[in-house]
């Protein structure tokens, strides 16, 4: 099996089938338009199999660092492999493919993807070693039952707010809800969302074009969930969702973006939009919600289960610059289990 740089548009449509936005040929084109460095350029690697394709590895080229392709928003990245693809004959392919580089880094992964021990057996017999660190918290829940038992689920003091201000705000003839479905509709719904955007606490978006790249593309699949909560006129809060149906029945809602208008906060915008949403989508059938990348304090409050996505520093160890990154990364780990272990000391003491 080898491994060939090709055109993102060269990869079979098949070899997404099944996989989730970020993983499929619309999330990358995206990046591509609007979501690249300055100095970086997409490589897509494809493993084929008896001029089959087996798998993909898109990744970022810059002068000095071969990486995974992701963004400020991934917030999953994996290799993508066809169904019964050999993993270890993959990741083989694949690390012959990148031998001209001393350091490969990999980046919002899932650790527990069962296909990781068959690629990184593969990259291994290539000659790369790899090192996992922790990249960032992920919120998720499942939510099966229907919106009555999710907000049961959630905190006293939320599951009092969402009892009292949703009703509250739909009974409110000066506030309106939208849900955004129809083009024209997204396109208004985006002007709301950078008009709240800019009046809300978040710091200026890394990649402007982002946003309206990737809201157009996903509704053209399908996939994009849209709100805005106006005051009369003016919006005071607006989130987007991506929805990915499940295999086996049921859907992931992922929110990827949402902001409130801080000026309205007695109104408690940002919650009852957030609650009219999660009441919409699973009333639609989805099943599981995911808030993301990061630790934010308030994504606790609607969903319980956190997990790490990690990221791999892989390394030709022969390469002075693959030696250097794999002892930092193990001097790194050690510095922070040492800190961990002095600080459960202190709280025990």
């Amino acid at each position: 099996m080898i491994a060939t740089e090709v055109a993102l548009d060269a990869v079979p449509d098949d070899l997404f089938a099944d996989q989730p936005f970020q993983l499929t040929a619309a999330w990358w084109r995206c990046v591509l338009t609007a979501g690249l460095p300055t100095d970086g350029m997409a490589r897509f690697l494809q493993a084929d199999d008896a001029d089959r394709p087996a798998g993909l590895l898109p990744l970022l080229a810059t002068p000095n660092d071969l990486t995974s392709l992701v963004t400020p928003y991934s917030c999953l990245f994996q290799p993508i492999l066809a169904p019964g693809a050999d993993p270890f004959a993959v990741g083989q392919a694949f690390g012959r493919a990148c031998a001209a580089h001393a350091t490969l880094r990999l980046d919002a992964l899932d650790p527990d993807w069962p296909a990781w021990p068959g690629l990184l057996a593969g990259l291994a017999a290539a000659g790369w070693r790899a090192a996992w660190f922790d990249s960032f918290g992920n919120w998720h829940d499942a939510a099966p039952h229907g919106w009555d038992a999710y907000l049961d689920a959630r905190s006293g003091p939320l599951r009092t707010t969402i009892r009292r201000k949703l009703p509250r705000a739909e009974r409110d003839p000066a506030l309106h809800f939208t849900a955004a479905r129809a083009p024209a509709e997204v396109a208004a719904a985006l002007a709301d969302y950078d008009q709240v955007y800019a009046r809300s606490w978040k710091p200026a978006e890394p990649y402007p074009a982002f946003n309206a790249t990737l809201l157009v593309a996903a509704l053209a699949c399908g996939r994009l969930r849209m709100g805005v909560l106006r005051h009369d006129t003016t919006p005071i809060a607006a989130q987007y969702w991506i929805v990915d149906p499940q295999p086996h029945g049921g859907a992931t809602a992922t929110v990827l973006k949402l902001a409130h208008d801080e000026a309205a906060k007695a109104l408690s915008p940002g919650t009852v939009l957030t609650a009219w949403m999660i009441r919409a989508l699973l009333a639609e059938g989805v099943t599981t919600l995911d808030f993301g990348r990061g630790d934010d304090p308030y994504k606790q409050l609607w969903v319980n289960r956190r997990r790490q996505r990690k990221g791999l520093i892989l390394a030709r160890l022969w390469r002075w610059r693959g030696a250097v990154a794999l002892a930092r990364q193990a001097l790194g780990g050690w510095q922070r289990r040492w800190k961990d272990r002095i600080q459960t000391g202190i709280d025990n003491s």
